[in-house]
């Protein structure tokens, strides 16, 4: 049984929207999420302490420039950067990356990622599957999807799966539940205001000519905008307004108990606190903000500034709040031009942000329990093209990972003296999810879920993780 139209709009009209983002729980908002949480529960299933930050460089991060560069080859193979020294002996990292250099001990770095699909978008990066796999049954569920199949409660006051990811709107709407159905879409609350990404004019002419699914606003949940959220003065007083009203108009015992998850992420006030990183201490606020030569550098109109670092602040937060999964971004690394300039802005940005959140989740505690994988589409090409930029290149690609138990302290793989094949030890998209769902507890070979069509599916093809990570 749910809420008649008429009590909702009651309710609804007694708010103002502009105080009051709540005021459409019981109407046109909170309906919809309640159909998105909607689902049988997962009888039996422990909900596990585990969780996954999936940070994806949006654009396709070079690997010359990041964690294999070739100080031997040609210059225009090598480009402009030098090669350091890491912790790690005989092991090599960009400039551009200072501080993860200094604590290479706890990072794996993969040089031989291979298999990318070559589309700009995030979708492989979310399942470990191209876009086009099953997309006659809905498509491929993401992780984080899964994670909130699978741990998900209709008492949890926060979503299981946030996606927080920017950048163009192909990788930003990457995040999808495939044939799992909306029930486990991810909760995407707008973050544009308070982190900016500006779309290039051949991105918006690209997006128009694909008609009206493909949106050019970086809005990510109509409505539900990050400093709404964040306005706890203005929310407080509300939410309990709203919450007895709702209890004396037996609307919340009219609500299915995924309807009443629905309210309880809304009106809880747990997900607004843990949006609203700047309670953080100075301290920490000064932690996550990059100091580097790079970040003074200028900024490429579609790249991100310094503050982007606190967007894993933000994803720290959100899995302290009891998120399992969140997903987030870094643009723009589409360097098809001038990607030297802009990758000694936008890379040092990343490299603090990485070491700022492993130091964090270390001093909290909470490092043997959340895992983090860093990557991209694709590698760029090791030839500088004529625009001083590097190209697709899907042959090799780099990822890094730490956390959650993750072996860290070594390399995985190998690419030839240009760093464009890859010669030992290739490694797949489905290998590294296989061991991202190992450290979430979950066995990929023994989870099936039914899809529309009633028929079995795995949440990999090849189960098999990567033993280098698990030690």
């Amino acid at each position: 049984m749910t809420a008649s139209p008429s009590s909702a709009h009651c309710v609804r009209e007694r708010y103002h929207r502009r105080d009051l983002l709540i005021a459409g729980a019981v109407s046109s908002l909170g309906l919809t999420l309640g159909d998105l949480l909607r689902a049988e529960a997962a009888a039996g299933i422990r909900s596990s302490v585990k969780s996954i930050i999936n940070i994806h460089l949006d654009g396709g991060p070079p690997q010359h420039e990041t964690i294999d560069p070739k100080p031997e080859a040609p210059e225009e193979i090598r480009g402009e950067m030098r090669a350091i020294a890491s912790r790690l002996p005989g092991i090599i990292l960009s400039e551009l990356m200072p501080q993860v250099a200094s604590a290479a001990h706890r990072f794996a770095f993969v040089r031989s990622l291979v298999g990318s699909a070559g589309a700009h978008d995030g979708f492989q990066c979310q399942s470990g599957f191209p876009a086009a796999s099953l997309r006659e049954i809905g498509g491929r569920p993401a992780l984080g999807c899964v994670v909130a199949k699978l741990h998900g409660r209709p008492e949890d006051a926060v979503p299981a799966f946030v996606d927080l990811m920017q950048g163009r709107p192909l990788v930003r709407n990457s995040a999808r539940p495939g044939y799992l159905g909306p029930a486990y879409a991810p909760f995407r609350p707008d973050i544009s205001a308070e982190f900016s990404r500006e779309l290039e004019p051949g991105m918006q002419n690209e997006l128009k000519a694909r008609g009206a699914n493909h949106t050019l606003r970086l809005t990510l949940l109509e409505g539900l905008t990050f400093h709404r959220l964040q306005d706890r003065m203005a929310l407080r007083s509300g939410f309990d307004d709203i919450r007895q009203e709702l209890d004396r108009s037996g609307t919340m015992a009219a609500l299915d108990r995924f309807q009443q998850q629905a309210m309880n992420i809304l009106t809880s006030g747990k997900l607004a606190e843990a949006l609203d990183y700047r309670r953080e201490p100075a301290s920490v606020l000064a932690r996550y903000t990059p100091r580097t030569s790079g970040s003074e550098a200028k900024a490429y109109y579609t790249s991100e500034g310094i503050h982007s670092a606190k967007k894993l602040l933000l994803a720290r937060r959100l899995i302290e709040a009891g998120v399992r999964c969140v997903s987030v971004s870094f643009s723009d690394f589409d360097t098809h031009s001038q990607n030297f300039p802009r990758m000694r802005q936008l890379v040092p940005i990343v490299d603090h942000a990485l070491h700022a959140l492993l130091t964090d989740l270390d001093e909290r505690g909470m490092l043997n329990d959340v895992t983090v994988v860093v990557w991209g589409e694709f590698g760029r090409t090791p030839r500088v093209n004529s625009k001083g930029g590097r190209d697709h290149w899907p042959q090799a690609s780099p990822a890094i990972l730490f956390g959650g138990g993750i072996a860290g302290g070594q390399v995985i793989g190998a690419t030839d003296r240009l760093g464009g094949a890859v010669t030992a030890r290739p490694v797949t998209f489905q290998q590294i999810f296989a061991s991202l769902y190992r450290c979430l507890g979950i066995n990929v070979a023994h989870t099936t879920f039914l899809d529309p069509t009633g028929r079995p599916q795995h949440l990999l093809e090849h189960a098999e993780p990567l033993p280098e990570l698990h030690g």
